[in-house]
């Protein structure tokens, strides 16, 4: 149990530091290549979610909050022995925290990570917690879980 904790405390830690890296060197819209053609930095203030949903909806990103970390903490209960269903719970509650602080603290994310090779949302580390978190879960109970249903069945 503790390893996970450490975890969750090193992916906060992570997001945060990158987070007031970027507010402190580059300034509102700014950009700087990171690797040309494929990912940059651009600082943006989100007071929303992925594409602007729910822009300026703060209450409703505190009940979510609240809402995902009470759903990972009823699914913990059934993790015992399946590290990979762990670690993607881990890596959901880190995500969810890194962005919760910055919202509560400052009424917006500090975004930062754009793809340059495609269309998609400019996002923060905390970000990256929440998506490979989900996947990692997503893969354990289809995958793995699902298998070893089916071989009991």
């Amino acid at each position: 149990m503790i390893i996970y904790a450490i975890i969750a405390i090193a992916m906060i830690a992570v997001d945060q530091l990158v987070k007031a890296w970027v507010v402190t060197h580059v300034a509102i819209g700014g950009y700087a290549a990171l690797i040309p053609g494929v990912i940059s930095i651009t600082h943006i203030k989100n007071t929303g979610a992925a594409w602007s949903m729910f822009e300026g909806q703060q209450w409703f990103f505190y009940i979510v909050t609240v809402i995902a970390l009470a759903v990972v903490v009823w699914l913990w209960r059934d993790s015992s022995h399946k590290p990979l269903y762990r670690t993607g719970l881990t890596l959901i509650t880190a995500g969810a925290l890194g962005n919760f602080i910055d919202r509560v603290h400052q009424h917006f994310v500090t975004d930062m990570f754009q793809l340059d090779f495609v269309n998609f949302p400019i996002f923060n580390v905390a970000d990256m917690c929440l998506t490979v978190g989900v996947i990692l879960v997503v893969v354990y109970v289809v995958l793995i879980d699902g298998r070893e249903q089916r071989g009991r069945g």
